[in-house]
């Protein structure tokens, strides 16, 4: 694997190095030794898997409030996503800022969201597959969220919204 610094502090893009042959391809996509050289989360509790029928889907943006901080790593299994990470942790250099990648099934990356950072991603093709590793398990009740058009960060989202959840509309603007 590869890892790679984002502008946002604790964030990292991670790429997978296929090996291929006639059969196909094989690659590493976890391992606890080459994320800890690197001082990076290696214990994880849970594994979701997100799907998503249309392009122009917007699904954030989320994160876990206090103890419940989690940790992700998110990839995207099949299709393409412009995977986005908007820093709301108030002791980060990186305080309100955002950064965004492109994750698919074809590119191989990865990206690893840090404790305390909001989290959320647009589908760029049809049928979407995400999977991500939490370091922490859902709490209901510690959920918190921004909207997506917050205009304290400005993300400059490369596709139109076509599909979003009203709950995901209505998330309140980020107060400083």
């Amino acid at each position: 694997m590869k890892f790679t610094e984002t502008t946002i502090a604790g964030a990292w893009l991670v790429a997978l190095e296929p090996r291929g042959d006639e059969r196909g391809s094989f690659a590493r996509s976890f391992c606890t030794a080459e994320f800890a050289q690197h001082g990076l989360e290696t214990a994880y509790i849970q594994q979701n898997v997100s799907r998503s029928a249309r392009r122009g889907t917007l699904r954030g943006m989320h994160y876990q409030l206090g103890e419940h901080a989690e940790v992700k790593l998110i990839r995207c299994a099949a299709g393409a996503i412009y995977d986005v990470l908007m820093d709301i942790r108030p002791q980060s250099p990186t305080y309100g800022r955002w950064f965004g990648a492109e994750l698919s099934g074809a590119n191989n990356v990865q990206m690893y969201a840090p404790a305390g950072v909001a989290h959320g991603f647009i589908t760029l093709t049809d049928d979407v597959e995400v999977t991500y590793l939490n370091s922490r398990a859902y709490a209901p009740g510690q959920e918190g969220g921004l909207r997506w058009d917050d205009p304290a960060f400005g993300v400059v989202w490369p596709a139109e919204v076509t599909v979003i959840a009203p709950k995901d509309a209505a998330w309140p603007d980020f107060q400083r």
